[in-house]
């Protein structure tokens, strides 16, 4: 009685680059599976650790060849 009850605020929010033909693809896409290629990208590597790696692979292979 002593108080106002609390009202919804009400917000008049219009983005400003909305394209509806976007947002159209991108729930097909979704709908789909289609997912960008951008989460998946994997590190490249440095040449001189796949340098190491071969090296090392070549010394094992002549060092258990030489064993036998």
């Amino acid at each position: 009685m002593f108080m106002k009850k609390p009202r919804h605020r009400i917000f008049d929010y219009t983005p400003r680059f909305y394209k509806p033909e976007t947002d159209a693809e991108e729930r097909r896409k979704r709908k789909l599976g289609f997912r960008s290629k951008k989460k998946y990208r994997t590190k490249k590597r440095s040449p001189i650790i796949w340098l190491i790696f071969i090296l090392l692979v070549i010394y094992l292979y002549l060092k258990l060849s030489h064993a036998i």
